[in-house]
């Protein structure tokens, strides 16, 4: 069995897309994985399994729950290598993201750079974008533009939770 990372996209904002937590992982475990670990409600898991999650998991969390999640789902080594390549300080924890896609991005370079503030930085390496942001995303016009400059949807996480999604690799 693999080991695998499931990164939920826009799940549990603003009281939309409701998926507690621990239904979720009880779901998981009816579906065949095992030794499933989540982490905050935004919808990071890690389980193991025989093969990997496909679209097949986001129907089953449509007919339980009533909508049909973007996952994004990593087996352990994608996730550490997304880890490796992070061009930016691993000690900074809520400057740091790492936005995942599924697809390989088709970014228009020039938008991205007009959006990005003084002090963001960033850096596309295949299907994980890198960002610096030590002023936060909350009002970044770069993070709210990003998935139309990239072309494609993505879901990102800060360093701090990637962190925690590495330790908990470790453990299952």
């Amino acid at each position: 069995m693999k080991t695998y990372i499931l990164l939920f996209r826009g799940i549990n904002v603003g009281g939309r897309n409701i998926l507690p937590m621990r239904d979720l992982g009880l779901l998981l475990q009816e579906n065949g994985f095992d030794g499933v670990k989540t982490y905050i409600q935004s919808g990071n898991v890690v389980l193991k399994g025989k093969a990997k999650p496909d679209d097949s998991l986001s129907s089953v969390i449509e007919s339980r729950f009533g909508f049909r999640p973007e996952i994004i789902a990593l087996e352990a080594h994608e996730f550490e290598a997304a880890v490796k390549h992070n061009p930016y300080d691993l000690a900074d924890g809520k400057s740091v993201h790492l936005y995942f896609s599924e697809r390989e991005p088709q970014p228009d370079m020039d938008k991205l750079v007009a959006l990005a503030s003084e002090r963001e930085r960033f850096e596309l390496k295949g299907k994980v974008f890198y960002l610096y942001a030590p002023d936060g995303i909350g009002r970044s016009k770069l993070v709210a533009g990003l998935e139309k400059c990239l072309g494609v949807s993505a879901t990102g996480r800060n360093l701090n939770t990637i962190n925690k999604l590495r330790q908990m690799v470790e453990k299952v």
